[in-house]
């Protein structure tokens, strides 16, 4: 448990690290005076200065910053200020403190940096640049690290693994060893994004196109709503790993926990052609032993399945997501879209938030991240050091683009946020007053920070 917390602290230092390095990096080439580069946040551990950079690294790992000379510290008292945006006299008492301290600050800035260092002294295309740097980046990790699975283990497309007798897909012609390269004008290039596709549009009839013998076929299929009793555990299973166990039912009462590797089922294990679900409700409601590995030792719990009410939009067909291996050109090729399929996804999430599809509750944080690495990483155990590997780095490409996508919102504190106000500076052709946007910023951080606060307490809460 310990080695996995530590393994999560350094994938999620890592992405992080590389984020901030894209701002770095890019200021550095535009001539930006970088004052101090860190990872993490809180109290100082370790420091060294090079140049003009003092480089951090911080208590608390869940963080970072580029923090580059500023127009805010460069800038004259008075330069700042508008006639038409004078604040009342009762303000000007706090106004000439700030001033004063901006000025003491500026003075002794100036003893060790040029002026034209500055962030804001650059062109407005090269802050731009500057500020998507990061975003970037975390692209560009997810996508080397992408390329590095791909190459090894090959990639997954989505390729019809089972086609049920007289169900729709049997009905629209679909058959085993199909691929399916789109459904409703949606791109398909791997299993996930099937499966993606299905579990939003689950009542949807899909207007697929496959591939079958090198030509290209389409086929309708519309779901067929069903209301069926099943016998069920009460959790949720992903890769035969619990990812979660409802209260109060078969499974708390037998001891199964998150985390927990389903091995067998009344000594039958589950495969690619019968699933944990399948063998539970061949089980009719008679008691079944369950066979869960737990910390590295396996352990036999009773249990006696539940008879549940079911709703689903039965198909009749589905992609395993067995992988294949490809040419070094298709691995390039996959990779970007890999990538392409995390930010998508991503983008659709966020989309989902604000339709009140997903909630706030549906978020996570570090310790969630936390806990589902170790998940991931007692699950592979079994598999050896190798695919535990390939694991935390699949992990590491979901993560990085996650990070990209969400810091190019345009949020306030966000790079997003930053960037928009960069853009409203190109089409008025002069930039939003420093005030005006630090407040903006400064709201939008509270928020932030409060998001987080409840996510993190969240997430504990859910450990146990």
């Amino acid at each position: 448990m310990i080695l996995n917390i530590i393994i999560a602290i350094l994938m999620i230092g890592l992405i992080i690290l590389i984020h901030e390095f894209g701002h770095f990096i890019v200021a550095k080439a535009n001539g930006v005076a970088v004052v101090e580069f860190s990872i993490g946040f809180g109290p100082k551990l370790f420091s060294v200065k090079k140049g003009d950079t003092e480089y951090c690294l911080k208590l608390i790992p869940f963080g970072g910053a580029c923090m580059m000379l500023g127009d805010d510290i460069m800038a004259e008292p008075d330069e700042q200020r508008n006639d038409d945006d004078e604040t009342g006299s009762e303000f000007d008492e706090d106004a000439d403190s700030r001033e004063k301290t901006k000025a003491e600050r500026r003075e002794g800035l100036l003893k060790e940096y040029d002026a034209d260092k500055a962030f804001s002294a650059k062109p407005v295309w090269s802050r731009i640049a500057i500020i998507a740097a990061g975003p970037l980046f975390n692209f560009l990790l997810a996508f080397i690290f992408a390329v590095i699975i791909i190459g090894s283990v090959g990639t997954d497309p989505c390729t019809v693994d089972v086609v049920e007798e007289n169900s729709p897909a049997s009905e629209a012609g679909l058959q085993a060893g199909d691929e399916i390269t789109e459904i409703n004008n949606n791109g398909i290039a791997f299993s996930k994004e099937y499966a993606f596709y299905k579990y939003y549009h689950a009542d949807e009839t899909m207007n697929i196109t496959y591939v079958r013998d090198g030509q290209k076929y389409t086929a309708v299929v519309a779901p067929e709503y069903r209301k069926t009793s099943v016998y069920r555990l009460g959790v949720t299973i992903s890769d035969n790993t619990v990812a979660s166990v409802s209260e109060n039912s078969p499974a708390s009462s037998a001891g199964i926990k998150n985390g927990d590797v389903i091995v067998s089922v009344n000594g039958t294990e589950p495969s690619a052609s019968v699933s944990v679900p399948q063998l539970i409700n061949a089980s009719e409601g008679k008691t079944v032993d369950v066979v869960v590995m737990r910390d590295g030792q396996e352990m036999t719990l009773k249990v006696t399945p539940a008879l549940v009410e079911t709703e689903e939009y039965y198909t009749g067909f589905d992609s395993y997501g067995y992988r294949v291996k490809v040419s070094p050109a298709q691995t390039v090729v996959c990779a970007f879209k890999e990538v392409g399929y995390w930010i998508e996804a991503v983008v659709k999430s966020v989309g989902m938030m604000f339709t009140g599809r997903l909630g706030i509750n549906d978020l996570s944080g570090p310790v969630g991240v936390i806990d589902s690495v170790n998940t991931v990483v007692e699950q592979s155990k079994t598999d050896g050091a190798y695919y535990v590997m390939l694991n935390i780095f699949q992990y590491i490409v979901m993560l990085s683009a996650n990070l990209g996508v969400m810091n190019l919102l345009p949020l306030p504190a966000l790079d997003g946020g930053r960037l928009l106000f960069m853009f409203i500076e190109v089409v008025r052709g002069k930039p939003v007053k420093k005030e005006r946007e630090g407040m903006v910023h400064f709201v939008g951080m509270v928020l932030l920070m409060l998001l987080m606060v409840y996510v993190m307490f969240k997430d504990i809460v859910n450990l146990f």
